[in-house]
């Protein structure tokens, strides 16, 4: 395992990720004065974002399913636990965006080739009402 977003499993079975990238800001806004330099003040913690890129080859590994998967959990507009195959635990994030380009296809048209990229946002860990519930996630999956 790589890494677990809620219940969401990153691995080479599903789908293995590349890189890695986050961002994380501070809010520093300036604030004009008369007859001198601006002033700024720190106001605290900004946006924190964490991008996923990888590629699923479906011949070798990952499911084309995964991405769908994914799709449907950021349907919820939930915030889901994010911990690394470590242990390492990094907090609720919610899923911003998925993009995904197919590419080398098969004969039916199936791809050979998904390069993907997935936006996750951090979410407040206090705010209890944005965590996904995995039985209605599940529920949406069945229908």
């Amino acid at each position: 395992m790589m890494m677990a977003l809620g219940l969401y499993v990153f691995s080479l079975d599903t789908a293995a990720y590349q890189d890695f990238q986050r961002q994380t800001s501070w809010r520093h806004p300036s604030s004009n004065r008369v007859g001198a330099a601006p002033v700024r003040q720190f106001l605290g913690k900004g946006e924190d974002t964490i991008t996923l890129s990888g590629l699923i080859l479906p011949e070798f590994s990952g499911k084309r399913l995964s991405l769908d998967a994914l799709r449907l959990m950021a349907d919820t507009g939930k915030a889901w636990p994010m911990v690394e195959g470590t242990g390492r635990i990094y907090g609720l994030w919610s899923i911003d965006s998925i993009s995904e380009t197919n590419t080398l296809f098969f004969s039916d048209g199936s791809p050979r080739r998904i390069d993907f990229s997935i936006t996750l946002g951090r979410e407040d860990d206090s705010r209890l009402e944005l965590l996904g519930n995995l039985a209605e996630t599940i529920g949406d999956i069945i229908r």
